[in-house]
This record gives C-alpha cells, structure tokens and sequence, in this order.
C-alpha cells in the first residue's frame, strides 16, 4: 500500500486498517481454512447453510457474474483443482479424474435463496476468482476513511487507487511481463508497460506462475466450468481497467474464458485493456 503524505501518522493509521482488513477478508473467505464461513458451506452436505449479509452479496455478484457469462463464470468450479495441478510442473490429469467431479460442478445446481445456500453433497464453492479484488475494494475504503491523501492499494498487482497524487499526477504501475518468472532472481522489475492511473483500479490474470504442461502445450489456471478444462488460446496476460478491482477482475476472468475472443470481448464491451500473447499467437 503507498499513501501519498509527508505526514506519518495517517499513513502509518491507514497502512493498518488495510491490512487489517486484507487479514479479516482472508480468514473469513479463504478455501484453505476449516474455520470459516467457506468450510461451513462446502461441509454442509446438502444441508442449507444461512449467510451473513457481506456473503450474501458476493453471492449475489457471483450469481450475476455466472448468468452474464452464460455459466462460464462458476464459483462452485473450484472443486475442480482436486484434479488440475497449475504449478509449472505437474502433468495434466487424466479425463476420468475429470469426469468423476463434473457433476460436483454448476450454479445451476445450488440452491440460492437469500440468506440460505444450498449445495448438492460433494459440491464446493470457492471465492477465489473475486476474492482478492474485493479485498482490495474493501481495503481501499477502510484507508480512505482513515485519511484523505491519496492512496494506493496494491494486492498482488490487483490495485486500486482513491484519486491522483498530491501534485495532481497520476499513478505510475507497470504491468508484468509475461516473462516475469524468468527473471524472478533479477534485481529489476520486468514491466512490459507503464500505466498512469489517476481514478479506479487494475486487475491483472494471467499464467505467469500458474499453469500445466499438457502434451507440450503451455495450458492456463482458468478451467471452463461446462468442460472442466483448461480454457484454450487464452491470452498469456489480460490487465483490465475499471472503476473498482472486483469489476476489473471479472471482466479479466470473463475475457480469459473466451480464450481466443478475449480481445473481441473486451473490445465489443468497450473495456479498457493490455492483452500479452506470445509472439506466434499475435
């Protein structure tokens, strides 16, 4: 996080409400925890699980999200990495491990009735695609209640700022390349662009760290809900712009999906985006 002060002690204020907050939304949301509202639902068994009103609403935008993208967008989809490994090094699994946890996958098997979820025995969900863009919108708040110098949020390249610098300036943010990982022991950061951002937020997907080696093909982290595969001919990096991170991480999810539409899709929306493939996909 960059506050733009010479003074400290707002800084230092807002610099512990946003990890405060990054802290809260991660103990509450993360799938790797057995003590939170996530675990509870996905060890239901079939059983309705009641909600609290923040769950709710990122349930709601899920299920928005999944009727926008005609089922692309599927939060229960993550059960799914049972089987799919994106570490660079793993094989692909084989198409029955695929099979047999198809039908663990769809909203269109829940039951949604506010403030009950229901899933079918087996069935999970998982906040990841949205999770960490909307830590950083509900970070970004809790900052900016705290001081008015402008502020920079910054979660792992999804950011998000409350206005220009001091100076009236905006944001300078690199984008990463796609050859990032190939440089991890550099002492300077590979950018393949410079952004100036004086309003909104970034999000960037991509498979720079997360991907599977299939039959020699390079394959990305984002699975198509309705095959249960790696999406094909998807960009190696989408970074989109947007009036808030979680807007901007949907739409980077959403155009991934459409693997080789991605651009068309973004372009057809009139979404401000960066897409890097490599050279022989341009």
């Amino acid at each position: 996080m960059l506050v733009d002060s010479s003074r400290g002690q707002p800084a230092q204020a807002a610099a512990s409400a946003v990890a405060a907050c990054a802290r809260q939304i991660e103990q509450k949301y993360s799938r790797y925890r057995d003590d939170n509202i996530v675990a509870r639902i996905n060890s239901s068994s079939g059983q309705p699980v009641e909600v609290d009103e923040e769950t709710a609403r990122l349930l709601d935008f899920a299920e928005l999200a999944w009727r926008l993208s005609d089922g692309k967008f599927d939060i229960t989809s993550g059960v799914l990495r049972r089987a799919w490994k994106f570490d660079g090094e793993s094989r692909a699994p084989d198409a029955a491990q695929v099979r047999e946890l198809m039908p663990l996958v769809g909203w269109s098997r829940v039951v949604w009735q506010r403030p009950f979820l229901t899933l079918l025995p087996g069935m999970e969900i998982d906040f990841g695609g949205i999770g960490k863009e909307y830590a950083v919108d509900q970070a970004l708040a809790a900052a900016t209640q705290l001081t008015t110098e402008p502020v920079l949020v910054n979660f792992g390249g999804d950011l998000a700022v409350s206005g220009p610098c001091r100076d009236g300036r905006p944001w300078r943010v690199g984008i990463e390349s796609i050859g990032a990982a190939d440089f991890a022991a550099s002492a300077q950061p590979q950018a393949s662009k410079l952004l100036e951002l004086s309003a909104g937020a970034l999000a960037t997907s991509g498979d720079t760290y997360r991907f599977v080696n299939q039959a020699g093909e390079r394959r990305s982290h984002i699975l198509d809900p309705r095959t249960g595969e790696p999406v094909r001919g998807a960009p190696r990096s989408i970074t989109v712009a947007a009036p808030t991170c979680t807007q901007a991480g949907l739409w980077c999810t959403l155009a991934m999906l459409e693997g080789q539409g991605a651009e068309a899709l973004l372009d057809r929306e009139g979404v401000r985006h960066w897409v890097q493939r490599e050279p022989l996909d341009s």
